[in-house]
């Protein structure tokens, strides 16, 4: 199975197959508009600008599961991300990532890797005990723990690297520059 088996929400409702983005170097991402890693949305344009042109493409997933941080609807997350942070990279209607209601890309994604830690940071430690508290089996299964997770897919529609939102952003990168 690859990421090319599955079809997402445009924020207009319309079904996007992935397919569509065969032979491109993918950085899925779910987001949220009023999180502490909102601002990562400014280093995700950056490598966006610099690396498109080289066959990369972001993929934006807003979801709310995480403290509620991504209120609204599509077009005023939509309205809030290009008018805030200039986003140009494609932004999808705005989805569950875990439970029942997950969407199946993400529940593959989930399932098809492992959740790696947060890191030791300040935040990292914050971040562990809000999962903790939300799955205290968090460490051992593959789902979410929170808004800025990040899934790099090859151009083969493989998953190659998973980045927890604490992840540093220059590793990302330079992971991406590999793949690319």
């Amino acid at each position: 199975m690859s990421v090319y088996e599955f079809s997402v929400k445009a924020p207009d409702g319309t079904e996007i197959p992935l397919s569509d983005y065969k032979g491109k170097v993918l950085l899925i991402v779910n987001t949220a508009t009023g999180c502490g890693f909102t601002p990562q949305y400014d280093e995700l344009q950056a490598i966006y600008e610099e690396h498109q042109k080289d066959g990369l493409e972001i993929l934006d997933f807003p979801c709310n599961q995480f403290a509620e941080q991504a209120p609204g609807s599509d077009e005023e997350i939509h309205a809030f991300c290009t008018g805030r942070y200039g986003i140009t990279f494609p932004q999808f209607s705005k989805i569950d990532v875990n439970g029942e209601n997950a969407i199946p890309l993400y529940q593959w994604l989930t399932k098809n890797t492992v959740f790696e830690g947060f890191g030791k940071s300040p935040m990292s430690l914050m971040l562990s005990g809000i999962a903790k508290k939300m799955d205290k089996d968090y460490k051992n299964n593959g789902n979410i723990k929170w808004n800025f997770t990040k899934f790099l897919i090859d151009r083969q529609g493989e998953i190659v690297a998973r980045f927890e939102p604490t992840a540093d952003l220059k590793k990302m990168k330079a992971r991406i520059e590999e793949v690319l």
